[in-house]
């Protein structure tokens, strides 16, 4: 039998490696394809840079999103987050239909990390400010719906275009919404897939503040310099403790997402992506 002193070295001898297992890594490096990345004073800017495609995402571009955002929120010069699109048409238009063929053309149930992405939108413990510069439609307007907060451009333009493609996003898109704009209303955007300018959004609580195009940057700036002021570990706590009373949707997400990759395996939803690229009406119900 082991005495208490033969014991003890071989305690240390195993606790070492399992000490080492635990010790956090930093972000993985990545060279951008999609994004760009900027940091303007404490603010780090998430700029998805296919404006050739009205900023909509495809498997690398959410890649890309997700270490940019890893990459600000442990930096602790850092104090938020701006996600946005290039130029001045569009801030994302969601999924790029153009890689998707019955699913995406990266990782994921359904080809695209997305839930991995709204999660991380999520679980940064730094407010991410969603700045609004065009089009925020399908997935563009989840990612809005996701951001800690949004300041939109009197040109922007909202609204869910999923079921018209054969598509949903069943989870933060749906549920999430519902708690921001109401049920009903969001039973509406998604049931009839209309467009809202940016002072309806307004309205229904989607965005913070609607400003003329040429101050965009100007009031996100603003808004930036005032978080910067403020106790980085009470914003972190105060986000967290908002995110857990709608934690339950990201297991709806998972589950919701599940049911997704079925669908985009039906004559229904492909019908949807092939007359979307035609560009012709889809003729579901045949």
């Amino acid at each position: 039998m082991l005495t208490l002193s033969q014991v003890r070295p071989l305690v240390c001898l195993v606790a070492l490696p399992c000490m080492a297992k635990t010790k956090k890594k930093g972000n993985k490096k990545m060279e951008y394809q999609d994004i760009l990345y900027e940091v303007r004073d404490a603010a780090a800017w998430i700029i998805i840079n296919r404006e050739d495609k009205y900023n909509a995402f495809r498997g690398q571009t959410c890649e890309e999103l997700i270490n940019a955002l890893n990459k600000a929120a442990w930096d602790k010069s850092i104090a938020s987050i701006v996600l946005t699109g290039a130029g001045d048409k569009a801030f994302s238009t969601g999924g790029d239909q153009s890689a998707h063929d019955g699913g995406y053309d990266g990782r994921g149930i359904i080809g695209l990390p997305v839930e991995e992405l709204q999660s991380t939108i999520r679980d940064v413990p730094k407010p991410v400010i969603a700045r609004v510069n065009g089009f925020a439609i399908g997935g563009g307007n989840v990612l809005v719906t996701v951001c800690d907060m949004a300041i939109a451009s009197e040109k922007a333009v909202f609204g869910q275009v999923g079921p018209k493609v054969g598509s949903v996003d069943p989870g933060f898109g749906t549920a999430l919404l519902a708690r921001i704009v109401g049920e009903k209303k969001a039973r509406e955007i998604w049931m009839l897939c209309r467009r809202y300018q940016a002072q309806e959004a307004l309205d229904m609580g989607l965005v913070n503040c609607v400003v003329s195009h040429d101050k965009l940057d100007e009031e996100v700036e603003k808004w930036c310099s005032e978080i910067e002021a403020l106790s980085p570990t009470a914003i972190s706590i105060a986000k967290k403790s908002f995110n857990m009373d709608s934690e339950s949707i990201r297991g709806i997400s998972g589950l919701g997402m599940q049911a997704l990759s079925l669908f985009y395996d039906t004559v229904e939803s492909k019908e949807g992506v092939k007359a979307f690229l035609e560009k012709r009406k889809p003729n579901f119900r045949k």
